[in-house]
């Protein structure tokens, strides 16, 4: 996957990719094997509709398509220029009451995928080579070769032409569903994701490669993310992945998702403490003069840097950098203490359908110190006691809240994931999976 992202060195910073994927030959073949019903039921459309009455034809009799099938349907990888499809139709054909013969019809086509000015990747057709020969019947297997049947009257009837001109729409992923790659999907309410392919893919013989750069707006307006410190690049694999598709991650797309979900406030939370301003003052004694009756205490968090995601061998961990300011709720919030709350905590990474689930497993790192104080100095580790249990429960729950409904992956529309497996590395994460067409419903 060296070349999954080496990802074209950019050409300038602001475009450099954190993520993408390859779309492997397996992949190819189970995309190829998914349009073939789709592929029959277009051409059945388009070759049995009735003709239009053709005057330069010879015979006043029809040609009728009675039969469709499609025989073969392949696609595979031509390195460095695109993939080419193979497709083989046998006809059923009746000319007269009584008579009837085979054709098949042969669909050779090189395909390669494109960045239209919109900046959309596009399906587009190079080549197109279709050719129409009549099949022996059983009488004339021992006396005649196939014959090629050219400037008949059935080429005639079938627009070989037409079928070039449309051959992309054979397959289940024409251009709709590439747009879809690039639609904005959406995290929270006000938070919304997007991958945008930086260039056409590229393609190799270990698949076609698309290097993607994620963007996300808060409330309909794109924020502007940290740069990137290195163009994410990554090892080759130790052999070629039986998956349909490997993705990949960099430690700065979590990074930046993250930030986008703080600056969406994501993080800024009200935390009701199990203490009171009585049980407070048990052990600073100045919040008895601060407060003559028993309030409930609650934590006001909200982010004071921005979050960090480190991704090292075999674990993810988000480093947040929260101020927490604690007071005391009557008919306004009543601050006494500030805090800086400083948390390392393990994130869980898997995936389901086309979402890949983030939760905070497990904190592995917790510092409190005092930034500010209206009821004298307080010990740090009188902080941890009184306040610890509560911040060690809540900000992952917090977290998990935020995110509980995941993060979509980049996908094309009708196809979700399977066969997922998620790992992590040092800078990146691979996320290996197959392929799977979702049943049609409705």
């Amino acid at each position: 996957v060296s070349i999954l992202l080496s990802l074209l060195v950019p050409a300038h910073a602001a475009r450099s990719p954190d993520c993408g994927g390859i779309l492997t030959p397996s992949g190819l073949k189970y995309l190829a094997e998914v349009s073939k019903p789709h592929a029959e039921s277009v051409l059945r459309q388009d070759l049995m509709a009735p003709p239009a009455p053709d005057p330069s034809l010879t015979s006043p009799s029809r040609n009728q398509i009675n039969a469709v099938k499609v025989d073969e349907f392949s696609l595979t990888l031509i390195p460095d220029t695109g993939m080419r499809l193979s497709i083989n139709v046998d006809l059923g054909i009746t000319s007269a009451p009584s008579t009837t013969k085979e054709m098949q019809l042969s669909i050779l086509a090189d395909l390669h995928v494109e960045m239209n000015p919109e900046g959309n990747l596009e399906l587009v057709t190079s080549a197109c080579k279709p050719t129409l020969e009549e099949l022996q019947s059983t009488e004339e297997m021992d006396r005649s070769a196939p014959r090629t049947s050219s400037g008949s009257d059935m080429d005639k009837q079938i627009n070989v032409e037409k079928i070039c001109l449309e051959v992309s729409k054979l397959l289940l992923f024409p251009n709709e569903r590439l747009m879809s790659l690039a639609a904005p999907f959406p995290i929270t309410p006000s938070c919304q994701v997007r991958y945008v392919p930086l260039a056409a893919p590229m393609y190799s013989g270990q698949g076609i490669i698309i290097s993607l750069q994620t963007t996300f707006q808060v409330s309909g307006t794109a924020i502007p993310l940290p740069v990137s410190p290195v163009p994410f690049s990554m090892p080759e694999p130790a052999s070629s992945s039986p998956s349909h598709l490997t993705l990949a991650f960099s430690e700065h797309f979590y990074t930046s998702l993250f930030f986008a979900l703080e600056m969406a406030g994501a993080f800024n939370t009200t935390i009701l403490s199990p203490l009171t301003t009585a049980t407070l003052a048990e052990k600073i004694t100045q919040m008895g003069s601060l407060f003559q009756e028993d309030l409930p205490v609650v934590l006001q968090t909200a982010t004071r840097s921005s979050p960090r995601v480190v991704l090292e061998e075999g674990k993810a961990i988000l480093k947040l950098f929260l101020t927490a300011q604690i007071g005391a709720v009557s008919s306004v919030f009543q601050s006494f203490l500030s805090v800086n709350v400083d948390v390392s905590a393990r994130l869980h990474l898997s995936v389901m359908d086309t979402r890949m689930i983030i939760s905070a497993a497990a904190i592995e790192d917790i510092e409190l110190s005092l930034a500010a104080s209206d009821v004298g100095p307080v010990l740090a580790a009188l902080l941890e006691e009184l306040f610890l249990p509560t911040i060690r429960e809540e900000v992952p729950a917090q977290i998990n809240v935020v995110l509980r409904g995941g993060v979509f992956l980049p996908h094309i529309a009708s196809f979700t994931y399977t066969d997922v497996n998620v790992t992590v590395h040092k800078d990146y994460v691979l996320i290996p999976c197959n392929l799977q067409l979702e049943a049609r419903t409705g």
